[in-house]
């Protein structure tokens, strides 16, 4: 195939230059601009060809160029000279074309980036996430999460939208980098390493770590582009709607949120502890209460046979535990419950039945199958039933009826364990794990000996009724003057009385009459206590021609000794350093009477002169008034006369060593005839009571 020049003047010019005949067979006639680099055959059709030309550059001034063809078919050439088969060599301006080539080749890419950036951002995003982070995430993410949620509502339109774009902008960037660089290596290189390096690979990696804030900047140009591709992305996504129904977010199972929590550790701020307790309630569900509870044979448990003395009330408060089993023969036959509180007015002198206490409370049985979910057993324990539950199984092993089986108990303390994934110990317990028997580390409590608080044996066998302590209340206050309430608050003075060494009891052996463990006094020695018979008999032997009578019950003795000794050294017994030293009301102050002293029988055996009022107080001596008019007992008037015979007469005989801190010497013997119950009251106990009195009606202080 040979080419023929042609001029610029077209068909007109063609007709009048040519020559007559046909120009291929003329070799001058034939063009060197362009060069027939080879030709290749359709193995299809007969009657097609394929060439490959290389055309020369214009010449200076012209623009453009055409040429006709001529074909040779083995025997004559054949010249096609129509429009048809013109080719036209025009040449262009080479710094323009490579300019916009390589703009609208970025163009194009960054197109593909936006695209494949939006799929990412976007689709990353689904619906529960953002309305996670407008609830707990930053201001800012807050802020972004509720400008997306707008647009990511429509999950379908979004993802049809940008992929479309993205393979829209993909595909013109192929065809055009084919149309700058043609069918070659080259061109498929650059688009390859184009798209992957900026298409994808970079948006990629940006939107990935940075999706919430790349999707609220763009989200102009998602919106853009979604209105562009309306026509075919809208109906694409009502589709995948209809088919696909709506757009499932991301959940988590209890099991992929363990696991999620676990694999995340060094990357979130939650401390060992947090996550165990995260990780101990999202596994509650998933364990029993068999899985938890204190086997029956390691249960602190009672008898309902028991008796509430001092030995079982100690070793329950040494138990430490406050909801206590109760069975009946078995230990598997776990009747009640005792509650700790229950023995708030138990007296252990009273040997109460523990059947006393639990059928008057009647606590509800709370009982649970072994297979009892550990969430369902946390809210039936919420619900306030009880916070102890008796675990059961139906044995239905062997021949015989099934039958419910005691496991053991379940408290709510072992659910919050299991919640915590942690022991719970306090200040008595001694292990840590009830199940393995692990010891508490360091163990350095000491066992509560609660041996104080017993009353001693002797001690105990005193009992003394709740008439005889109102008799003998009313009796000291009313009758002996330094109980009285002017001195001695009658609520002190019952807290006296009941206190565990004031009652006696003594014991009399016939055998040794004048045993010396028989004589409450004894002539000229010294003593510090005051004694009031409250049951049996005494004798009395008094004064240098030692008469003797008897005494009973509510006759007392020793009442001088409750007071410090008379001052030697003050010139007025009334008056501390000038000042009058004053207890009490001036009510109770009388003046001592000129009475006759007398035994049971009534005879006179002395005389108490008058005195002068002396107050009570500190570093005084009070003598207690005894008025003919006060109506004393004829019991309480002898001795106790003598009493103040010796205390107004006699400063010598109650000091002793010449300091303030003298006993009482009596000049009269008490014997006991018969077994005695006594109230003993030493010079410190009354003291003391009398200091508690002070402090009981004190005014307070207000605090500063």
């Amino acid at each position: 195939m040979e080419e023929d020049g042609l001029s610029e003047d077209g068909a007109d010019a063609e007709r009048q230059h040519r020559p007559k005949g046909n120009p291929c067979e003329e070799e001058n006639a034939r063009t060197t601009d362009i060069e027939l680099l080879g030709s290749f055959r359709s193995s299809s059709s007969q009657n097609s060809v394929l060439v490959e030309l290389l055309a020369k550059n214009l010449r200076r001034g012209e623009a453009v160029k055409y040429y006709s063809m001529c074909a040779f078919d083995g025997v004559k050439w054949e010249h096609f000279g129509s429009k048809d088969f013109w080719l036209a060599v025009v040449e262009r301006p080479t710094e323009a074309d490579a300019w916009l080539q390589a703009g609208v080749s970025m163009l194009l890419l960054g197109l593909s980036a936006l695209c494949s950036g939006l799929n990412i951002s976007m689709l990353a995003l689904d619906p529960v996430e953002l309305r996670v982070l407008q609830n707990s995430g930053t201001e800012k993410e807050q802020k972004y999460a509720r400008k997306i949620e707008s647009v990511r509502k429509h999950g379908n339109y979004i993802l049809c939208t940008v992929v479309l774009g993205n393979v829209l902008t993909n595909t013109c960037f192929v065809v055009w980098m084919c149309q700058i660089l043609g069918m070659t290596a080259l061109s498929t290189a650059s688009c390859t390493l184009g798209i992957f390096f900026i298409g994808e690979i970079l948006p990629h990696s940006v939107a990935s770590r940075h999706s919430l804030a790349i999707a609220s900047k763009t989200l102009c140009a998602t919106r853009l582009l979604m209105l562009l591709f309306f026509p075919i992305a809208y109906p694409v996504s009502k589709i995948l709607d209809i088919m696909l129904h709506q757009e499932i977010s991301n959940f988590y199972t209890r099991e992929k949120l363990v696991a999620m929590l676990r694999v995340t550790d060094p990357y979130h701020d939650l401390v060992k502890e947090e996550l165990n307790i995260i990780q101990g309630a999202l596994e509650l569900r998933t364990k029993t209460v068999e899985d938890v509870m204190t086997p029956l044979s390691d249960c602190y448990m009672l008898s309902s046979d028991a008796v509430l003395d001092f030995c079982t009330m100690s070793d329950v408060m040494q138990s430490g535990f406050t909801r206590i089993p109760v069975y009946e023969n078995d230990r598997a036959n776990i009747v009640d419950i005792l509650f700790v509180k229950d023995l708030a007015f138990v007296d252990p002198d009273d040997c109460t039945p523990l059947k006393t206490i639990t059928q008057f409370y009647r606590h509800p049985m709370h009982c649970v199958f072994s297979d009892t979910k550990l969430d369902v057993m946390l809210e039936e324990f919420k619900r306030g039933k009880s916070h102890l539950a008796v675990v059961q199984r139906v044995n239905s092993e062997g021949e015989g009826d099934p039958f419910y089986e005691v496991m053991g108990i379940v408290t709510l303390e072992d659910v919050i364990e299991e919640i915590i994934k942690s022991e719970i110990v306090d200040e008595t317990d001694l292990y840590t794990d009830n199940r393995n028997k692990r010891r508490v580390s360091n163990h350095e409590r000491k066992q509560q000996d609660f041996s104080i608080f017993k009353v001693a044996e002797n001690e105990m066998k005193v009992k003394m009724s709740p008439q005889l302590l109102l008799a003998t209340h009313r009796f000291l206050a009313t009758e002996v003057e330094p109980f009285r309430p002017c001195h001695l608050s009658e609520k002190i003075l019952l807290r006296l009385i009941k206190h565990p060494s004031v009652v006696q009891e003594l014991k009399f052996n016939p055998k040794s009459k004048h045993a010396a463990q028989h004589y409450l006094f004894q002539r000229s020695k010294p003593v510090d206590y005051f004694v009031l018979i409250l049951q049996g008999r005494v004798e009395v032997e008094i004064g240098k021609e030692a008469l003797r009578f008897e005494n009973g019950a509510f006759s007392y003795y020793g009442m001088p000794s409750l007071f410090p000794p008379l001052p030697t050294g003050d010139k007025d017994p009334y008056r501390n350093n000038g000042k009058h030293s004053v207890a009490g009301s001036d009510s109770c102050w009388k003046h001592l009477c000129s009475t006759p002293l007398h035994n049971t029988q009534g005879q006179a055996v002395g005389k108490v002169e008058s005195a002068a009022p002396a107050p009570f107080g500190t570093n005084v001596l009070l003598l207690p008034p005894l008025c003919a008019g006060k109506g004393y007992s004829s019991r309480a008037s002898g001795l106790n006369q003598s009493d103040l015979l010796l205390s107004g007469g006699s400063v010598g005989q109650l000091a002793i060593g010449g300091g303030g801190g003298g006993v009482y010497l009596p000049d009269y013997s008490v014997r006991q005839l018969t077994d005695l119950q006594v109230l003993k009251i030493t010079r410190s106990h009354y003291q003391n009571a009398l200091t508690a009195t002070r402090m009981d009606s004190s005014p307070q202080t207000p605090d500063p």
